[in-house]
């Protein structure tokens, strides 16, 4: 299993919007956030070891309604 963490820029208004549509209908979305600075949302999202991240953002989260930009982080090791 992977993390990957993908910072959302939304349509003006509809941040709520899309928090609330990748929760529900995104599978490997597993926490969004709404955060302050150039980007509105921060989405945690865990990915199968063979699933393809681009494919995966490309796909599954830049179709969703009211997104107009993203740029992904993908992690290396979590430290506790």
């Amino acid at each position: 299993m992977k993390t990957i963490f993908i910072m959302v820029k939304c349509e003006l208004g509809k941040a709520y919007d899309v928090a609330a549509e990748a929760v529900e209908s995104v599978e490997n979305v597993s926490e969004v956030y709404s955060i302050s600075g150039k980007y509105d949302l921060m989405m945690k999202c865990y990915l199968n070891d063979d699933q393809d991240t681009g494919h995966f953002v490309n796909e599954q989260i830049q179709t969703l309604p009211g997104i107009k930009d993203t740029f992904t982080m993908i992690t290396f090791k979590a430290f506790n």
